[in-house]
């Protein structure tokens, strides 16, 4: 769970790109996180992970507070990024191993997740080559890898269908229907309505730096006409 509570974010002093949000992303639970570019969600994402401190307010995840007990809360969840550049000198497995060892998955474990990964994924033959090498969508997927290798209870996800191809996207769609459904929690944002309409049990709607709409779908489209769509209401929400 992640309890994010009258939290801002101002940059150079003047500019709030965050202003006074509070959430509740609740276990058992898919949550879409969406808005405009510079909406304020890979701001949000960032604090949440505590590569931003707040300017104010209190962040949570199951319990633990990002600034005050940073450690214990960096280990309740796994992080996908909205760029998968990253350790691109290290093989695939290189780089899953350094993970590994950073959460202390044991061996076993740990050749049992990337097996099972690599398998939904398509990543088999791919491991052992260098990431550099990889086209966008092969990056992604080594750094979902990366991210669920240690099995988080909470899975933030910035955009993590970004460059995936469409039986990777449907595999991680799976798979985080079966890890809410495990009692989980998944937040994760998103530019593709569709996508949030189909998979999300909540949504929180941001538009500069201010939630101005958190809860089911079925509750925001009873607020309109039924014949709306989701993106009609959308732009309505955020103009």
């Amino acid at each position: 769970m992640i309890s994010i509570k009258n939290v801002s974010k101002i940059f150079s002093g003047t500019k709030k790109a965050v202003n006074d949000i509070s959430l509740e992303i609740e276990d058992g639970q898919i949550t879409g996180f969406i808005g405009p570019n510079g909406a304020g969600k890979t701001t949000t994402l960032k604090m949440i992970t505590g590569v931003f401190e707040p300017t104010e307010g209190e962040i949570t995840i199951n319990g633990f507070n990002i600034i005050k007990n940073p450690v214990e809360a960096k280990q309740q969840f796994g992080f996908v990024p909205d760029s998968p550049d990253m350790f691109l000198r290290l093989k695939g497995i290189e780089y899953l191993n350094f993970i590994g060892d950073i959460y202390d998955v044991s061996t076993e474990e740990r050749q049992r997740l990337i097996a099972d990964m690599a398998e939904r994924f398509d990543m088999k033959t791919a491991l052992n080559d260098r990431i550099n090498s990889y086209s966008h969508g092969m990056r992604q997927k080594i750094v979902i890898m990366g991210a669920l290798l240690h099995k988080p209870s909470v899975w933030l996800l910035d955009e993590p269908l970004t460059g995936l191809d469409p039986k990777a996207a449907f595999e991680l769609k799976e798979m985080m229907r079966e890890h809410a459904n495990a009692g989980n929690s998944v937040l994760f944002s998103t530019h593709v309505l569709e996508v949030a309409e189909k998979l999300c049990d909540k949504i929180a709607i941001i538009n500069k730096g201010s939630i101005v709409y958190q809860g089911t779908l079925e509750d925001l489209k009873a607020r309109y006409s039924a014949e709306e769509s989701l993106e009609n209401i959308f732009l309505e929400i955020t103009k």
